[in-house]
This record gives C-alpha cells, sequence and structure tokens, in this order.
C-alpha cells in the first residue's frame, strides 16, 4: 500500500512552534492540541515501556517498507494536532524526518492510557482517528489492565472493537498483516 500526503507548511509550523514551546518550558510531559486546547500529560515509566515493548514486537513483524513515529506531530485540523504514542507509516515517509506527519499516512495509531488521557485515548481519538480513516487504533491501558483494538473507522468512531485482558495475546488482522502482542509483560499500575 502506498500512502503519501502532503500538510500544509504553514499551518503545520504554527501549529507545532505552540507545542515545542511548551515541551521546552515542561520537560516531562507529553504535549498535544485537542479540541483547540493544549493538553499536556506526564510521562510515567510504564506508559514508555509499554510503548517500547509493542513497538519492539511490532517491528518483528512488518514489512521492512513500514517505519514506526513516536510523540511526533500529526496534523488532523486547526484543532486537533495529536502526538500519537506510536503510529506506523511508511518507512519512506518516516526517513523524510519531519516534524510533522499528515494523518492520512497511519496504519496504524497506538495510545497508551496515562490518569489525563483517558478521555482523550478513548473518547477524542477514537472518533479523530476514525473520521480520518485510520484503519487500526490500539489503545493499551495500564490502569485498566487490558489492550484495546478498533478497526472498521466510521465517521462517528470505530465500527469494531475487542478488548483483551493483560496476560493474553492479542491479535489483530490489518491491511499490511495480522499482527500479534503477548500482552503478559506489559507493566500494570500498581493501583490497578
Amino acid at each position: 500500500m502506498d500512502r503519501e500526503a502532503d500538510v500544509t507548511v504553514s499551518e503545520s509550523d504554527r501549529l507545532h512552534s505552540q507545542l515545542s514551546r511548551f515541551e521546552d518550558m515542561f520537560p516531562g510531559y507529553r504535549t498535544e492540541i485537542v479540541e483547540g486546547n493544549i493538553v499536556m500529560s506526564p510521562v510515567k515509566p510504564h506508559h514508555n515501556e509499554t510503548i517500547w515493548g509493542v513497538r519492539d514486537v511490532l517491528k518483528s513483524q512488518l514489512a521492512e517498507e513500514w517505519g514506526f513515529i513516536s510523540d511526533v506531530a500529526v496534523l488532523f485540523d486547526q484543532d486537533n494536532e495529536f502526538c500519537p504514542d506510536l503510529a506506523v507509516i511508511p518507512d519512506a515517509e518516516r526517513r523524510k524526518n519531519l516534524s510533522v506527519y499528515s494523518p492520512e499516512l497511519i496504519e496504524i495509531a497506538v495510545e497508551v492510557v496515562s490518569p489525563s488521557s483517558v478521555r482523550n485515548d478513548y473518547e477524542v481519538k477514537n472518533r479523530a482517528y476514525a473520521r480520518r480513516g485510520i484503519p487500526n487504533y490500539l489503545i493499551f491501558d495500564p490502569y485498566k489492565a487490558h489492550c484495546v483494538t478498533l478497526w472498521n473507522p466510521g465517521p462517528d468512531g470505530y465500527l469494531g472493537r475487542d478488548t483483551f485482558p493483560y496476560g493474553k495475546k492479542m491479535s489483530v488482522e490489518t491491511g499490511i498483516g495480522k499482527l500479534t502482542v503477548d500482552t503478559t509483560n506489559l507493566p500494570v499500575d500498581p493501583s490497578a
């Protein structure tokens, strides 16, 4: 599948410069523009461990023409510039090393829930990712100890949904192949 897209430079530069200022002022926080608001989420070790673990497992299953971006701006519209925890895009696009990408490039979006991102990950991004036609959306939740897979994007969100409790293998059929993640060793918040 060949997916390429252009982003209007002036608009993406404007939004990205807003995010960059906040990221520099508040290290240890992930910054996005969600529904026209700048949202900052503190990053905890379980968050990063989950991202790295999922990336490593998926990388071994993907063809070499696919690559990853992580916490890089993706311009959805004037009010939403998300930074997916992990996104699978064509590797040729990843190698361009841009500061902002188009959502049309994303084949799989992955978010890891933090206490401050619950609504954004489960509701706002569900609708936004589906409206832009991102085929698969995976939500890993170290607080509920489960993974939610979403597919079949529609105008109001994804029409398909499965929930896999941690401790089992999670599989998802994608346009780039069947992918499996063993959730047994993914970190779970001690309060879960």
